[in-house]
C-alpha cells in the first residue's frame, strides 16, 4: 500500500510540474503576441505590454552596434496607420523556471526579421527584458 501511495504522489507531482510548464508556455506566448500583434497593427500600447520598462534592444545597423531602451525605440518607430502586410510566427520557446527565450520570425514581402527574445517572470508576469534581431533579404 505504501508503494502505491508513493507512486501516486510521484505521478501527481510530475503532472503538476507539466501543467505549470504548459501554463507558463501559454503565458510566454501571450506576452510575445502583444509584441507581434502590436507591431502588425501599429498599436504601440499593445506592443509595450510585452516589454519590461527597462528592456534593452541590441542590434547591428550598417556595421555599427546599437543598444537602446526597447520601449523608447518603439514609441518613436510605431505610428498609427493601416495594418502592416507581414506574417509573424513564434518559431520556438524554451522555459527554465522564471527565465525563457524565444525565436520569432517576421516576414515582409522582400525581407524578414529573426528576433531573439529573452524573458523573465517578474511579479507573476512574463516580460521581454532583452531583444536582439537580424534582418535579411528574402
Amino acid at each position: 500500500m505504501k508503494k502505491m501511495t508513493w507512486i501516486a504522489t510521484l505521478c501527481l507531482v510530475s503532472l503538476g510540474g507539466a501543467l505549470a510548464q504548459n501554463a507558463d508556455d501559454d503565458l510566454v506566448k501571450k506576452t510575445l503576441s502583444y509584441y507581434l500583434d502590436g507591431g502588425t497593427n501599429n498599436d504601440f500600447n499593445t506592443l509595450k505590454k510585452a516589454f519590461h520598462k527597462e528592456a534593452r534592444m541590441k542590434y547591428i545597423r550598417q556595421g555599427e552596434y546599437h543598444d537602446v531602451n526597447a520601449i523608447e525605440f518603439f514609441k518613436k518607430a510605431i505610428k498609427p496607420g493601416p495594418k502592416q502586410n507581414r506574417k509573424t510566427s513564434i518559431q520556438s520557446v524554451s522555459i527554465a523556471g522564471n527565465a525563457a527565450s524565444a525565436i520569432l520570425k517576421i516576414e515582409y514581402e522582400t525581407f524578414y526579421f529573426t528576433d531573439y527574445m529573452n524573458l523573465l517572470k517578474i511579479e507573476g508576469e512574463w516580460k521581454v527584458v532583452n531583444k536582439i534581431f537580424y534582418r535579411d533579404k528574402k
